[in-house]
């Protein structure tokens, strides 16, 4: 039986509560609008907002919105540890209480609220769904020719070096079963940044688990400044590289051992 077969067999469990995770660091201009569109959009849902102790006071803002809301929580850390360490919080403090679905989205606005119930939606037939900018039906709106070349690059290289049939591996609009992060070994996740995204996909396709991207219109921020930097893209480039070249040589090496032929 082929993969695309046992994907169309397999049932998939009903998706339970989620939890829609907002990592934060200096986002007072957009916390309020994010949280209360989130709410509009997915009333059902909760929202943990990952605070990496904001000097310009998006803590404070977060805490008084969840005083008004009790689907509204706040984890306030002690300091900017990078994005990959507020989500994997995140994803621990959610599946501590009980959350099925965890969910990932941006706080400045760049992702669209609203298309949250499109997401929630696919998960019923999937383990893990992507918003994805770069599948038929996505977009994108206010970049420039540079920021597009680089991210369409970014994804196109980690594809093709992972060997991952993902069109937007950099995206960071997601929805996950909790089975499937802890099917993942998130607990040796240490990439940050635009690497985070890369290195989860790229366990989710490992580990064999049904992956469904869906289009988005992703918005460039309005309002504060982006957390985009040399350093992240330099780190993605070395670290996508190095597992490119571990999963050949796990290929190259496992009929040798196993005795099968196999193909990841």
């Amino acid at each position: 039986m082929s993969d695309r077969e046992r994907v169309e067999v397999r049932r998939f469990s009903p998706p339970g509560p989620a939890l829609v995770i907002i990592p934060t660091y200096n986002e007072v201009d957009n916390i309020a609008s994010v949280v209360r569109r989130t709410r509009a959009a997915v009333p059902q849902a909760h929202i943990l907002v990952a605070d990496d102790n904001s000097p310009d006071g998006t803590g404070k803002l977060a805490d008084e919105l969840a005083a008004g809301d009790e689907r509204v929580r706040v984890l306030h850390r002690p300091g900017k540890e990078g994005l990959g360490a507020a989500y994997l919080a995140g994803f621990r403090w959610g599946m501590e209480h009980g959350f099925d679905v965890l969910v990932e989205m941006d706080a400045d606005g760049s992702h669209q609220p609203e298309e949250l119930p499109r997401l929630l939606t696919a998960l019923r037939g999937a383990d893990l769904v992507l918003g994805s900018r770069w599948v038929p039906g996505g977009r994108v709106v206010n970049w420039s020719t540079g920021r597009v070349l680089l991210s369409r690059g970014g994804s196109t290289y980690s594809r093709l070096a992972l060997g991952i049939p993902i069109r937007d591996v950099t995206g960071g609009f997601r929805a996950f079963r909790a089975d499937t992060l802890r099917g993942m070994g998130i607990d040796t996740v240490a990439s940050q940044g635009y690497c985070f995204q890369v290195d989860l996909a790229h366990r989710a396709v490992r580990a064999g688990y049904h992956v469904v991207e869906v289009p988005i219109t992703f918005i460039d921020r309005e309002l504060g400044d982006s957390k985009m930097s040399r350093d992240i893209v330099v780190e993605a480039l070395w670290r996508v590289t190095a597992w490119g070249v571990r999963s050949r040589f796990e290929q190259a090496v496992r009929p040798r051992h196993t005795g099968n032929h196999e193909h990841a």
